[in-house]
């Protein structure tokens, strides 16, 4: 399943990612913003915990998410912003990280360097801004497979419908929460109209 964010106000930021004016402290603060939002809508059915905390008013029941069974797995370097986005949000949540390189000419890509906790049990939040091909996130998917987790959701800001299908026909059982899938990809295979490198514009490198 995938589901494209119908949310005004990210719509909103993604215009301002696309604005080639937005600072790259300004370009890191708007993904974070959408990828808080996007979460959120991912995790609407997430497992709950009744929890008793003192209020003003005395103890109180409620439900809170679990959040030691969720894991945020960032993809190296572009998702930095998205990380810190939801770890506002879930300051306790563990957090894993994977290098992935793509090669230009193949736009096939290549894992070189993890560092991933347990995820026996638990739901991963994959996150990777840029949804081109497709050929990374799958790649990043099968690798966590092996590590047995019980769900895995992909976070995207930006993707082709394209890579959006392959990413499916792979892994039919991995949910997709996108905040903008745009017209195509290019013959370089970048997303048409896109916001450039996600990268280089959050980091400020070229």
């Amino acid at each position: 399943m995938y589901k494209e964010s119908t949310n005004v106000v990210v719509k909103h930021l993604v215009n301002k990612l696309r604005n080639i004016n937005t600072t790259s402290s300004d370009f890191r603060l708007t993904i974070e913003e959408i990828s808080k939002i996007i979460a959120s809508e991912a995790l609407n059915d997430f497992e709950t915990t009744i929890e008793v905390i003192n209020t003003w008013q005395g103890l109180l029941d409620v439900k809170m998410i679990e959040v030691q069974k969720l894991v945020l797995i960032s993809i190296l370097r572009a998702a930095e912003p998205m990380l810190n986005g939801i770890l506002k949000t879930f300051p306790d949540a563990k957090s894993g990280f994977l290098g992935m390189k793509r090669d230009e000419q193949t736009s096939l890509s290549r894992i070189f360097y993890e560092n991933i906790p347990n995820l026996e049990n638990k739901t991963v939040l994959l996150l990777d801004p840029m949804l081109a091909t497709g050929g990374s996130l799958i790649h990043g998917i099968t690798h966590l497979k092996t590590k047995n987790p019980k769900r895995i959701i992909s976070l995207n800001i930006i993707g082709s419908p394209y890579g959006v299908k392959k990413v499916q026909e792979i892994h039919p059982d991995v949910d997709i929460f996108i905040a903008q899938i745009d017209q195509k990809l290019d013959e370089n295979n970048y997303i048409i109209p896109g916001l450039g490198d996600a990268g280089d514009r959050a980091f400020n490198t070229n």
